[in-house]
């Protein structure tokens, strides 16, 4: 058999599952006409205020360092399964430079972001810290 027919097929059966169980969840599914499911939120809370609200950007900024670091875990990982292997076929320099210049760019991000105050959170100014001491 030909590999593009099974490639082809693969292709129908993965584009023809999701829209069958669409067609057949569109046909069974209770039709309950309600204003509260046209709301913002369906949760049964009523919305108050705008839908512009303002995030403290550390949260952001937590986020996206988290992510860099999260990267840098799942590529460390497989180069320290290999690291042996490589040590053994390349040398030193070879196998460890590159990871320490990826590590060594990533403390400098680090040291960036660090002095830059990404990483201090804020206070906010309702805390009391006399409050916190009784």
């Amino acid at each position: 058999m030909n590999d593009w027919i099974a490639i082809g097929a693969l292709g129908l059966v993965a584009v023809g599952i999701p829209l069958g169980m669409m067609a057949v969840s569109y046909l069974l599914r209770p039709s309950v006409p309600e204003t509260s499911k046209r709301a913002t939120y369906e949760s049964g809370e009523v919305p108050t205020g705008g839908t512009r609200i303002r995030f403290n950007i550390q949260y952001y900024m937590v986020a996206l360092l988290f992510v860099v670091f999260d990267i840098e875990t799942v590529l460390l990982f497989p180069w320290a399964v290999t690291y042996l292997d490589a040590l053994d076929e390349y040398g030193i320099v070879r196998a460890l430079g590159p990871m320490l210049l990826f590590v060594g760019i990533l403390l400098v991000g680090l040291a960036w972001a660090w002095r830059k105050g990404a990483v201090r959170w804020a206070k906010s100014p309702r805390v009391d810290p006399e409050a916190d001491r009784q």
